[in-house]
């Protein structure tokens, strides 16, 4: 997280609401000799006080993990480049940087009996197929039982319990708001970055909201 608090004054429901509509992050906890590392889909409880998930037997982490563990889910969104440049500054008192939203989950990694892993796959996948509407969203009742039970036996469910959240908007909010709308207008356009043209928005909104 980035320590400017003018970056971290977004409330904690809109935190969540990111984390929510992302779905993916990267969980990560600590182990000798080296922090471990999975990127997962997870879905978020209705209260934000906790999320579900699932890993591969095989994952380092599933070995690792055999009671509720710390650990924290880091869930990244748009990013971009900012070249000085962009600036309309006659002082030349500016530097390059990167805007981007994180949200960090932080909390811990507690398994699950395996016994749960059909009830919470199908509230995985329901909560990502309902986005694909109209569509008509896929169910583990459309694969045959005998290949489903198979794949179950490869992954492990969990339960993530939430404890902190941190979110960082790097939008910009420490310059005026016409500096800001000049870096904007070039985000929108620039190939250095993810989803620039969202990052460009939520740059012009930070600007409106002054």
């Amino acid at each position: 997280m980035h320590p400017n608090p003018a970056f971290r004054q977004e409330p904690v429901d809109r935190n969540l609401a990111f984390a929510r509509e992302r779905g993916f992050g990267t969980l990560a906890l600590n182990a000798d000799p080296a922090p471990l590392i999975s990127h997962i889909p997870f879905i978020l409880n209705e209260a934000g006080t906790g999320a579900e998930l699932h890993l591969v037997r095989s994952n380092p982490i599933a070995r690792a993990v055999q009671a509720p563990t710390p650990a924290v889910i880091a869930v990244t969104g748009p990013d971009g480049y900012i070249s000085p440049d962009w600036y309309h500054d006659e002082t030349h008192n500016q530097v390059p940087t990167w805007n981007y939203v994180a949200v960090h989950l932080r909390g811990r990694l507690c398994p699950l009996d395996h016994g749960f892993m059909r009830e919470q796959l199908d509230r995985l996948s329901a909560a990502f197929e309902e986005r694909l509407f109209p569509k008509s969203p896929w169910r583990t009742t459309k694969m045959p039982e005998e290949a489903l039970t198979r794949m179950m036996r490869q992954i492990l469910p969990y339960s993530f319990e939430i404890e902190e959240i941190h979110g960082t908007w790097k939008l910009n909010q420490n310059k005026p708001g016409t500096m800001r709308e000049e870096a904007a207008a070039h985000v929108n356009m620039s190939p250095v970055g993810q989803e620039t043209a969202l990052l460009s928005a939520l740059m012009m909104g930070a600007s409106a909201s002054e």
